[in-house]
């Protein structure tokens, strides 16, 4: 099964990544089937989160219901069973070279891969996704020839990557399209109408390579969902607290100019920016984060996952309205990105790395001169 147009991921809740209230485990779960039940197919989760136990509660809920209705994503890529988590830094990507060499990838990936379906309580994943690669993640060979033997043996039936967690990444991503396209179905970016830039960069290339594209924080940290107003205080350790100051009234005044043109379709503001970024070629499914925020008053996660699931099937948002869209919300150069970077002249950091010289022709290619 293929991946639909509506995603529901395990960091959804605030169990695994910090956005909002944490879910027991019991309406983890609940909210999980409700979507389901709802029309949402698809689930992606990855490895890593809670060492293993997004997983395993995502296999939990999914017990008993006939696999052939719904299609799962898995992610996998850093170690957390050799590995020791540094931090706020997390795992190690396996690539790491004071874990193993690139002999050992493929044995690493195809391990990794079956408890993570152990866990998922399934044979397969529809799609097997490489998270948060690290530089040799996206340039290796062996990591690759890796992810594709995961496919002949029927761990996974498609193929794709995941950068992050932060944004950017972009001459690495379109470098691996040009690579590995045979090999690469999928990529996940981050793009919504408050953050059109950098993803949008990446777009003609997954386009031109066939690569089709999932989305993630279409909701922008929860503003449309419709929570979040000015002056709104985040719990110490939300991922949100570190975005730069004011980002939520800037955000929200952006949001109003955009409101008429969800009004005009009768669609949520969930709703308008799950269209907004499938307005887009290559774009084919949206994950948003589903934010329990705090507060008697606060909309339920649950009210959230139904607003997305009763996402209309066809799409009026005008190519006219798309572009004011991006023209109202534009935020380009508003953050320092992350991989391939000028700023850089050594790699230190799993998720920032020198621009490489084979890195500048395709930039001319792509008009990414601009970035740094």
């Amino acid at each position: 099964m293929d991946l639909t147009r509506t995603v529901y991921g395990t960091w959804s809740g605030g169990r695994f990544m910090h956005f909002g209230e944490v879910l027991e485990e019991t309406r983890f779960i609940q909210a999980i089937q409700l979507a389901y039940e709802s029309g949402i197919r698809t689930f992606i989760t990855a490895d890593v989160y809670g060492g293993g136990r997004a997983d395993e509660l995502l296999g939990q809920a999914l017990t008993g219901i006939d696999r052939s209705s719904y299609c799962l994503v898995g992610s996998v890529g850093h170690d957390f069973y050799d590995g020791v988590r540094d931090g706020s830094k997390g795992y190690p990507r396996f690539t790491d070279p004071a874990l193993r060499g690139p002999e050992e990838y493929a044995d690493f990936l195809k391990t990794a891969t079956e408890k993570s379906l152990a866990r998922c309580r399934t044979s397969h994943f529809d799609l097997l996704m490489l998270h948060n690669p690290d530089e040799r993640g996206y340039t290796s060979e062996a990591v690759w020839e890796g992810m594709h033997s995961l496919k002949t043996q029927g761990l996974a039936c498609q193929l794709g990557i995941a950068p992050g967690p932060a944004n950017g990444f972009t001459y690495d991503l379109i470098q691996c399209f040009e690579s590995y396209c045979e090999l690469i179905d999928w990529a996940m970016i981050i793009l919504n109408p408050l953050e059109p830039w950098p993803g949008s960069l990446a777009l003609p290339a997954a386009d031109e390579f066939g690569v089709k594209l999932l989305t993630r924080v279409v909701d922008y940290g929860g503003l449309f969902h419709g929570d979040i107003k000015p002056g709104h205080t985040f719990r110490p350790g939300d991922h949100r607290s570190f975005r730069p100051a004011g980002w939520v009234e800037r955000g929200l005044e952006k949001v109003a100019k955009m409101r008429p043109i969800a009004d005009k379709h009768g669609l949520s503001l969930l709703q308008f920016a799950c269209l907004w970024n499938l307005a887009h070629p290559a774009v084919e499914s949206v994950v948003p984060t589903f934010i329990q925020e705090a507060g008697e008053n606060s909309r339920t996660i649950e009210d959230q996952i139904r607003d997305m699931a009763a996402l209309p099937g066809g799409n009026p948002l005008t190519a006219e309205e798309v572009a004011e869209v991006a023209r109202i919300g534009d935020n380009t150069g508003c953050m320092i990105l992350k991989g391939a970077s000028r700023r850089h002249t050594s790699s230190d950091r799993p998720d920032e790395w020198a621009m490489r010289q084979d890195l500048e022709p395709l930039g001319k290619r792509w008009g990414l001169e601009s970035i740094q």
